[in-house]
């Protein structure tokens, strides 16, 4: 094991650790809330998926990226290959999916009652369980391809080109099927990004409206606090802000990844890095814009 793996190990590792201690912290607050009673808000259910697409992505992918780069490269077998390789990628796209329905539903939460949507804004809250289930169903399903394109290192079948992640191999088939991956991850990933940009926008522009209007009003009267809502809204904004940013930098790889058919690993352990940064900060945005997660979380 050389320098370099030391610390590519190191740094995986850090990363994994930070990221399941702040998404477990998250998830025992809603937990702790559920068992003990506490009324929840409307998003609360939406935010205990993410965290769940959270640590699927950081197990799957964290875990055995670290492992690897320690020197263990052989550790997982076929089937434990293509079950990491989906876990991840379901995970990958739960996240991306919850998000979205995150900042849409919140847009929609925070709009004023005399917008086109009133009657949307009345029974949305009545659908989050269902938009939930059909976002796991969705891509579950969607996925179940991946697993024919992943294999273990000691396979010995030759193939024309393939990815070394260090701990399994990714099967590059067919140029036209590598042609179209990129779009259509594009397409997939650059609707719910389009969703996220514009609910995020209708947001800052709703709490720029509501505070020039209550700027003359009651102004002794007025709390210097946030309300919930506001917090939750700019929790959401950050989030999105910060998953355009990386989604950005991750489909930048996976373009150079797909035209060049690059197979160096520093690259690849370059691009996972990337990928779990949302997952791994997300949990300390949403305590750093929520205080009844710290209270309960550091009690």
């Amino acid at each position: 094991m050389t320098t370099t793996d030391l610390v590519i190990g190191m740094i995986f590792s850090l990363q994994t650790i930070v990221g399941i201690c702040g998404n477990v912290s998250v998830l025992y607050f809603y937990l702790f809330l559920h068992f003990t009673g506490n009324k929840l808000r409307s998003t609360d259910l939406i935010l205990k998926n993410l965290i769940v697409g959270n640590l699927l992505v950081i197990f799957s992918k964290g875990v055995p990226h670290a492992i690897a780069s320690f020197g263990l490269k052989d550790f997982l077998n076929d089937i434990g290959c293509k079950l990491v390789f989906y876990v991840h990628r379901v995970g990958r796209d739960v996240s991306i999916g919850t998000t979205c329905l995150l900042s849409v539903f919140q847009a929609i939460t925070i709009s004023p009652l005399n917008f086109r949507w009133a009657e949307l804004k009345r029974k949305a809250p009545k659908y989050i369980g269902t938009s939930n289930t059909f976002c796991w169903i969705l891509n579950i399903t969607v996925n179940t391809m991946l697993p024919s394109y992943v294999t273990e290192k000691r396979n010995n079948t030759n193939f024309a080109h393939v990815r070394d992640y260090g701990y399994c191999y990714v099967i590059l088939r067919g140029s036209i099927t590598r042609k179209l991956y990129v779009p259509l991850i594009l397409c997939r990933d650059g609707f719910c990004l389009v969703l996220m940009v514009w609910a995020s926008g209708f947001m800052v522009f709703i709490l720029r409206k509501h505070k020039q209007q209550v700027r003359y009003m009651h102004r002794n009267n007025l709390s210097h606090g946030c309300s919930p809502e506001t917090t939750a809204m700019q929790s959401i904004v950050v989030l999105v802000c910060t998953f355009a940013s990386l989604w950005i930098l991750s489909f930048i790889f996976l373009t150079f990844f797909q035209v060049f058919k690059s197979t160096s690993l520093w690259l690849v352990n370059t691009s996972s890095l990337i990928t779990a940064c949302f997952p791994t900060v997300s949990p300390y945005i949403l305590m750093s814009h929520d205080p009844r997660v710290s209270r309960v979380c550091f009690a």
